[in-house]
Formats: structure tokens, sequence, C-alpha cells
């Protein structure tokens, strides 16, 4: 495959990314209207924002392997196809139970686009260019992100007169995303690079790899780190724009605010995992873990410069926790470019653990003590648990080479 054929793969996989990332951020800044729309509270809300990742941990491993046998581009596309049928239950919903299945629908569709992407970037790019193009497809949700969460109260809302038409919106957006995603790997011939790759790799029944993977000690460790990056940024992502509001700011007000953190991360993903190779990549990974810790803490100050670093800081954190942690896994000796799908599948399905607890547990806390002082104490605690998680892998990496992380 020519080096034109990689970057336009890489363009549709970025598109599809975003769609993925419109979608999954879609109801943050609907929380209000949505909630008195249905007559539910902050608690509903949370399990109903927590649900796609509860369903994504049974899913992500079965789409792994479905990812490894199908190929990207087929796998992608119904993934793709599969989320904005999920936009479309939201839209139509008209009750918290119709509304909880909507958005659980994302939980099938979302590993195979997750669990996807770094499968065909480890496919295509090596060196530096595959921490490049691991942070530009990255850029993908959280600029989907930075659209929802600006243009949803501004545009939108005024524009279609209900939070529905904003998820027709979102839908269709998703579906077209997806079509032009098999329209550009048909035209690139990804499928018959995939076959190429695997047709050199020893064939081994699925279950046995699996449990080589997880019996492996450093891929254990970033499992389990992966639980606390995806409760810190699925939680604080997803009532980010609450958060903002029971300081006082109005809810525009907030909901534009709340997009900052997701500016800096597209600039961070452009930079931070490319500068992530094996010999820094424990120090950066400390980094990050450590500007999440400071941002837990800094979101509990009132409006003001604190705030506004604390800000500044989720949006270094999120920028490359999960994209370093991927890449990470994807580049441990013995899996490569033949088991990325089924170690990526693996790693989605513990990490939305994390999910699931990070958007619930904020909202039965909300509701408990009527604050979010609790909550992002919870989430310090998880970016300080995070940080002696990454001082841990690397002394296990020092001491046992042929197990460590990179290539």
């Amino acid at each position: 495959m020519n080096r034109w054929a990689r970057w336009w793969l890489l363009a549709g996989l970025w598109l599809l990314y975003t769609a993925f990332g419109l979608t999954a951020l879609s109801i943050a800044p609907l929380v209000v209207p949505i909630e008195e729309d249905l007559g539910i509270t902050h608690a509903a809300m949370g399990s109903v924002m927590g649900t796609w990742q509860l369903v994504y941990i049974f899913a992500a491993m079965p789409g792994g392997v479905l990812l490894d046998r199908l190929g990207g581009q087929w796998a992608l596309f119904i993934g793709g196809m599969i989320i904005a049928f999920s936009a479309l239950g939201r839209a139509v919903a008209d009750d918290y139970v119709l509304l909880l299945i909507a958005v659980g629908l994302f939980g099938i569709g979302g590993p195979l686009i997750s669990s996807g992407a770094p499968k065909v970037v480890s496919l295509l790019f090596t060196g530096s260019d595959r921490g490049l193009a691991m942070g530009i497809y990255m850029t993908g949700p959280a600029i989907g992100g930075v659209v929802s969460l600006t243009l949803t109260h501004s545009v939108l809302l005024p524009t279609f007169g209900s939070w529905r038409g904003v998820m027709w919106l979102w839908a269709g957006a998703t579906m077209a995303a997806s079509v032009l995603w098999l329209i550009i790997a048909g035209r690139a011939r990804l499928r018959s690079t995939e076959l190429k790759a695997s047709a050199v790799i020893e064939k081994r029944p699925q279950g046995e790899v699996m449990g080589e993977l997880i019996r492996t000690r450093t891929v254990q460790i970033v499992l389990l780190m992966s639980v606390g990056v995806f409760l810190f940024n699925h939680g604080l992502n997803n009532w980010l724009p609450e958060v903002l509001r029971s300081h006082g700011l109005p809810i525009v007000e907030a909901s534009y605010w709340a997009a900052l953190p997701t500016v800096i991360g597209i600039a961070g993903s452009l930079l931070i995992p490319r500068l992530a190779t094996p010999e820094r990549r424990f120090t950066i990974l400390l980094g990050l873990c450590l500007a999440a810790l400071l941002a837990s803490l800094l979101l509990q100050f009132p409006d003001g410069p604190l705030q506004t670093l604390g800000l500044i800081m989720q949006g270094i954190a999120r920028s490359a926790l999960m994209t370093v942690l991927v890449l990470t896994l994807v580049e441990l000796p013995g899996i490569g470019e033949s088991r990325a799908g089924t170690a990526s599948g693996i790693f989605f399905s513990a990490a939305e653990i994390g999910g699931v607890i990070g958007p619930l547990s904020l909202g039965i806390l909300y509701d408990t003590t009527h604050t979010f002082t609790a909550g992002l104490g919870a989430l310090s605690v998880v970016a300080a648990l995070l940080a002696l998680g990454t001082l841990y892998l690397s002394r296990l990496a020092r001491a046992n080479p042929q197990a460590s992380v990179g290539t």
C-alpha cells in the first residue's frame, strides 16, 4: 500500500471517530432538557450515561475477535452504523427505559471503532508515524466533543427547537461518516493488506491467545490502569458542564468552558503520543496522571484562575492518557499487528468498567451530597493510584526487559 493510501485511510478513520465522539458526548450538554422532558433525576441520568459502557464491557472482547476475523473495512462500517442507530433511538425515546436501551446500543458498535482504530493504525504505520497517526485519529472524538459542547445550546437547540432534533443530526452525520469510511477503505484495498499480513501469522485458537495475553503481568497492569483512566475521563467528561454550572455559571457559558479541555486535548493528541517513544513513555504517562490529579483538585474551586488551570490540566490529561496506554499495549512483545484487535478488545472491555463507574458514581454522589465535591475527591484518589500504577509498571519493565513495554 502506498503512502498516500495510508493517509487517506487515516482521514476516513478520523471522520468515523469524530462521529463516535459526537454521539458519545451528545447527552452531556443536554442533561437539563432531557431530564425535564423525561422527568428523571441526576442519578438516573448518570445510569443512562454509563449504560453504553456497561454493554461495552461484554461486547469489547467479542468485537475484537470479530475485528480480527472480519477486517477493519467492514467491522468499522458496521460499528459506525450501529452507533448511528443508537443516536436515532435517543431521538425517539420517550421515557427513561427507551433512552437507556438506545444509549446501550452504542456499547455494541463502539468497540468495533475503538478497537478497530489502533488495529488499522498498527497495520499501516510504524515507528514515530504510528504514534503520530494514533494522535491524529484521537483528535476526532475530541473535535466531536467540542462541536457538541459549543454548538448544542448556542446554535443547534435554537435551530431544531428540541434536543431530539440534535440527536437526529448526529445520527445522520454518523451514517455519512460510516459510508465514507467504507468507500475509502474499499478503494485503498485495506482488506487485501490485512489478508497479506495475516497470511504470515501462525493461527491459534482465540481463547488461547486471550488467556496468554491476560496472564502477562505487564498486560494486567495496563488493564487495571485502563479502568482508572476511563473512570476519570468518562466521569468528568460527562458531568463537566454540570460541575461548572454548580459553581454558578449559566448553562451556555458552562458548555463553552467545558469545551476548553477538549480544545487543549486536540493539540495534546497531536504532540504527546508522538513523543511517547519507549524510552520516554513512563515519564510521559506519569506526567499525564499528575495532570489528572491536579485537574480533579483544582476543579473543586469556584469560577476563577484555579478552576481555569484545572480545565487546562484536564485537557492535558485527557489528550493522551488513553492513547499512550493503548500504544503501550499494542507494542508489548508478542502482540503486534496480528493480535492488536484482540488485545484492544480486552483493553476496552476492562477499561469500560471504569467507564460505567465514573458517570454513575458522580451522579449518585451528587444526589447524596448535593455537590460535586465528593465526586471530584474520588477522582483525585483514582488519579493518584494511576500515578502509582505507572511507577510500578516502570519498575516491572526495568526488572524484566523482555516483558517490558515497547519494541
